[in-house]
């Protein structure tokens, strides 16, 4: 009970909602949107209403994480990583089943206006990201359980929420969008892999197989490493095959930053790592500002 006092509800939804992670939510949106500028396509609306979506259903994501996690008993009052509101009994199981409900209610409810603006294609994407928000830690074949999750983040926040961005403005998909949404998945997927690399004697111990579980540590450094490649890898691809200004290779600006990672995550454990995923995901918003940037101008 005295832990419980210490928060107000605003600070226990917002730590249940993990601010850290929401770069996830609008990197993809910003991008997509970015690709629309040099051609007069920016519908605002839709974009702010795609950004509220992504959002909700990263905030949704994490909700449905928290309850089933706590569930499972993968979440001890102990762990390395940040609070979770339901392990530290903040909020009770019923209370999170409610909120999940409303999030992701209310993203349908924001969708159906993008579905409104082009049809199917966009219901189908929208219904996908709601089922696989829920389907990361929930239901039968729990995707983070069975080493999934990077794959789940990579084509939702990615692939999925570029590309589906891109469809709202033009009407169609395109192939320079594609090469846009890979730096964005990869790098929003290493900010799980963080998470997953800090966790892994404790997701073993919880019977959790995520695939720096079933990879290990030095696979795991290695995918790390791999996905910041890959990202810098790609404004080069736009440049020389598909006639991007040079003002796409603005995200080279940040190779300093992905330096430093590839060091803490080198040489970090434990708790320690905790900063090296805060400035994952600062390093994922920040290469994707910059990526937007370069591709309107």
């Amino acid at each position: 009970m005295t832990e419980k006092k210490q928060y107000s509800k605003f600070q226990i939804w917002s730590l249940a909602s993990r601010p850290k992670t929401l770069p996830a939510a609008f990197v993809p949106v910003i991008v997509g949107s970015s690709m629309a500028i040099p051609y007069g396509k920016l519908n605002l609306l839709a974009a702010f209403i795609a950004l509220a979506c992504s959002i909700l259903i990263q905030i949704g994501t994490n909700f449905t994480n928290d309850l089933y996690d706590f569930f499972k008993g993968a979440d001890k009052p102990d762990r390395k990583g940040p609070i979770r509101v339901l392990a530290a009994g903040l909020v009770t199981p019923g209370q999170m089943q409610l909120a999940i409900t409303l999030v992701f209610g209310l993203t349908f409810l924001l969708g159906l206006y993008l579905v409104y603006l082009h049809g199917f294609a966009i219901l189908a994407i929208g219904i996908l990201s709601i089922i696989a928000g829920l389907a990361y830690t929930a239901g039968p074949f729990p995707l983070a359980y069975n080493g999934l999750g990077d794959v789940f983040v990579f084509i939702f926040f990615g692939i999925f929420g570029t590309e589906g961005t891109y469809y709202l403005h033009f009407g169609h998909f395109s192939l320079p969008a594609f090469f846009a949404s890979i730096p964005v998945g990869a790098l929003i997927t290493n900010i799980l892999v963080v998470n997953n690399y800090r966790d892994i004697e404790e997701d073993k111990r919880n019977g959790k197989i995520t695939l720096a579980v079933l990879i290990g540590r030095r696979f795991t450094r290695f995918q790390y490493f791999f996905l910041i490649f890959i990202s810098f890898v790609i404004p080069f691809v736009l440049y020389w095959f598909y006639g991007f200004k040079f003002w796409v290779l603005l995200p080279y600006i940040t190779v300093p930053i992905a330096y430093k990672l590839i060091q803490m995550i080198t040489k970090l454990s434990g708790e320690d790592l905790n900063n090296t995923l805060a400035l994952t995901a600062k390093f994922s918003a920040l290469y994707g500002i910059l990526l937007s940037v370069g591709i309107a101008l």
